[in-house]
């Protein structure tokens, strides 16, 4: 994947219905940024830093912040260890369990 390539993803987005290209910039070992809001930090988990929207300067903070291996070296630990519990088939055996609850 094309995030492999980045040294970082920044997804400043104040709403979003999911945040699958998160799940798919941790699961390739990219650092990953968020917007403290909408469904992201669920989302991200502890394998994302975050930033309050729209305040510019705390976003340029965690940006710096991934220069440090230290940083950065855990937090793509993190990140592979949090889109792994997102998969297909978990998500499929939670609808069908939904299911069964109403019928």
């Amino acid at each position: 994947m094309i995030y492999s390539l980045c040294d970082v993803f920044v997804f400043p987005s104040t709403y979003e219905g999911f945040g699958l290209p998160v799940l798919e910039a941790q699961a390739c070992g990219t650092p990953v940024i968020l917007a403290e809001s909408s469904c992201l930090p669920e989302v991200g988990g502890d394998g994302a830093l975050y930033f309050p929207p729209h305040d510019e300067g705390a976003l340029a903070e965690q940006i710096t912040r991934l220069v440090d291996p230290a940083v950065r070296d855990p937090l793509v630990a993190a990140g592979f260890a949090n889109a792994a519990k997102f998969t297909w088939k978990a998500h499929a055996e939670k609808v069908l369990r939904s299911y069964r609850m109403l019928g």
